[in-house]
Order: structure tokens, then sequence, then C-alpha cells
């Protein structure tokens, strides 16, 4: 016997009035109908998403983990009960065809709300797990998760306004291409953004972690987060910057990751000789001056030279200005260099030198120019500074003076 007309005797041979019956057997029907949407449910998460579940904690891999952080196959066991619902609706309702279109465009928009969620969790769940990955751990993943995320929100609500309207949902995208002019300027921002976000990756332009200098937008320090709008970039004095990814375009900024992975940072950095003080070295000078371990061979193998060039052309050596002679600043920038060239911090594969600027009412610049083994910032100043300090206290010693303004000296 049919269950539904059995419950319909009951209730008219008790006196129940035709209409009232009807409402009654869709109370009753929407109760079962919930109860085996709560059972559906339960046995799902009970059996399926547990047992999905159990096998994740066995398994050696962490990046599954992370999807039972985020929820992914919890939500999935919602699915249940909105099948059930849609299927079971139309036997329960008979009796209320009217109602049955209804039920089935609340559940076709809950389902695809239901999906959405489950792809933006597995979205955000991807972009967790490519963080353990090498190879992604300086790519900009959250813009293409971002721009992932915003497709779907418009794909569910195209499919939920096609479902309310009762369209179909292309011929509803083709509607809304009057308003791409509109959309385009309400999500100008987003556009620019996007394409941005693709040169920037594509060009292998920045990365997180990168440091990058601004100045436009007073920005200097390390990468932290690229996402589809904007770039957050910690400076050194621990504040936040955050600035348009299209500015990286737009604009001109300065990269160091060449600095970081080359593993040599440069130290190019000058200091003024008083040219006063600047002379041709006398031969007592010259011997005092051999003592010096870093010189003593340059000076044995130039003075050869220059006597053989001397000898060559003659020159009459009773004064210091005929042919070639060894001068004290180009003793101190020979000193300069071999010191450099010794100096365990730094590269020896790369450029070092130190050499003569143009000079200046400041006097004769002297630059140092090598670069660094220790790319840390700390470790980096105290090599930079231990040379000039040696270089500065050295000066003296080959009878040159260091030009200061005011000279802080009597009589000048």
């Amino acid at each position: 016997m049919n269950p539904e007309l059995w419950v319909e005797d009951v209730l008219t041979s008790n006196g129940v009035g035709l209409e009232m019956t009807q409402y009654i057997l869709v109370a009753i029907g929407s109760i079962l109908l919930f109860g085996v949407c709560l059972i559906g449910n339960f046995v799902t998460k009970k059996f399926i998403v547990q047992g999905i579940q159990n096998f994740i904690e066995k398994s050696n891999n962490s990046w599954d983990d992370i999807f039972l952080e985020k929820e992914v196959f919890h939500s999935l066991s919602t699915l249940v009960p909105l099948i059930f619902i849609h299927y079971l609706s139309v036997p329960l309702l008979s009796n209320f065809s009217s109602l049955i279109p209804l039920v089935h465009i609340a559940v076709k928009v809950l389902l695809v709300f239901v999906v959405a969620s489950v792809l933006i969790k597995a979205l955000k769940a991807l972009e967790e797990v490519s963080t353990q990955i090498p190879y992604f751990k300086d790519k900009p993943i959250m813009s293409y998760v971002q721009l992932a995320n915003l497709m779907i929100y418009v794909v569910a609500v195209i499919l939920i306004v096609a479902t309310l309207l009762d369209r179909d949902p292309l011929a509803l995208l083709g509607a809304l291409g009057a308003l791409t002019a509109v959309l385009m300027l309400v999500f100008k921002d987003t556009i620019l953004g996007l394409v941005a976000s693709i040169q920037l990756s594509s060009h292998d332009m920045i990365r997180v972690g990168d440091w990058v200098s601004m100045p436009k937008y007073g920005t200097d320090g390390d990468v932290l987060e690229i996402t589809l709008n904007t770039v957050k970039v910690q400076n050194w004095d621990k504040t936040i910057s955050t600035i348009p990814t299209y500015a990286f375009i737009s604009g001109s900024f300065k990269n160091w990751r060449g600095m970081t992975d080359s593993k040599g940072r440069r130290i190019k950095r000058s200091f003024n000789i008083d040219m006063t003080s600047i002379k041709f070295c006398t031969d007592e000078e010259i011997a005092d001056f051999k003592k010096v371990e870093l010189l003593k061979d340059y000076i044995e193998s130039i003075q050869g030279e220059i006597a053989t060039h001397n000898d060559t052309n003659n020159n009459d050596k009773s004064s210091l200005l005929n042919g070639r002679n060894l001068t004290n600043i180009g003793l101190f920038r020979e000193y300069g260099r071999q010191y450099l060239s010794g100096n365990e911090n730094l590269r020896t594969d790369f450029t070092s030198m130190v050499r003569q600027l143009e000079p200046t009412e400041n006097g004769l610049p002297i630059e140092v120019y090598c670069f660094s083994k220790n790319i840390d910032w700390v470790e980096y100043e105290r090599i930079q500074a231990d040379i000039f300090d040696h270089l500065l206290s050295s000066v003296s010693t080959f009878g040159l003076e260091i030009f200061q303004n005011p000279t802080g000296k009597f009589g000048r």
C-alpha cells in the first residue's frame, strides 16, 4: 500500500480537510527529507570524509594535510543533502507541483555556492602547498590564486543569475557585453595588476624575498608578498610599504637579486687626499717603503722598469722632474690594491682596484672598488669599515694628508 495514500486516508477519516491533509503530507515529507539529508550528511562525513582523513593522516606527505586544514573534503559532504533534496522533492511535492521548480532553483543556487566555496578552499590549500615546493617559493602564486578566485566568483554569479532568471548562462554572458566598458572601469586596478603580475612572472623581474629599491615610493627592503593588486615590501626600518603591482611595470625599480645570487656585495667608497701633500719620493723614503711587505716586490720591480726607461732616454736625474719617478700617492694606491687582494673577506675573482677620480676643490678622490664575500648587511658594513679604518690610518705613513673642510689644523 502507498504510504502517502494510507496517511491521507487516516487524516480524512478523522475529519481533517483535504487541503489541510495536503499541507500535513508536505510537512511530513519535508521532515522525512530533512532526516534523510541528515543521515546522508552523517554517513558521508563518518565514512567517506573520515576515510579520506585517515588515509591522509597515515600518508608520509605533508601537503595533503593542508587540504584537511582548509576543510576541502568536509565542504564536499554538503553536496549530498542537496542532491537528495533535488531528486526526492519531486515525489514529496507531487501534490504541489508549482513548488518543485522553486525547490530545484534553490538547490541549483546552493550547489553553485558550495562548489565555488570548495574550489576557493582548494585553491587556498594549493597556495600553501606551493610554499613547500622550492621552485614555487619565490613565485607570485598568490596573484594567480586571486585571479582564479575572481574568475570563480564571476562564473558563480553568472550561473546563479542565469538560474534565477531561467536563462542560458552563455546568453546572459553575451548580454553583459554592453557593460564591458563599465566593468573595465570598475576593475581597472585589477586588470592592470593582472597584466603586471603576468609580466613580472614571465620575465622573472621580481620574486618574494628579493631586495628592491623604489625611491619614488620611498621603498627599500625585502618583498614579503606579491598579490594581484599590490606588492608588500618590508623596509629596513621595519615599516611596510604597499605598492601597486603595475607600478613595477610603469616605473623603474632596482632589484638586488643579482648581488645576492653572485654572493658578492660591492664596496664603492672614496675619500679625498689633500693635493698639497702629493709629492715625489726621495731615495730615503723609497728605502723605508721597501720595508713594507706588501710594497717590497712592487718597488723592486718598478724601480728596475724606471731605471731602464730613464737610462734609455738619457734623463738627467739631478732633478726629480726629469724622467719617471715614484710618487707617494702612486705607492699608496699600490699598497691599497695589494691590501685588497690579500683581504680574505673580499672576492678575488671580482673587480678590485684603488683608483683616482677627477680632482675637485675638495682634493683628489681615491676610490676603493671591490666586492665583499659576505652580503649580510651587518657583516658587510664591518668589512667595509675595517678596510677604510686601515687605509685612512695608512695615509700619513706615505706623507699624505686627508682633506677635510674645515681642516681643523692651525695655520690653515
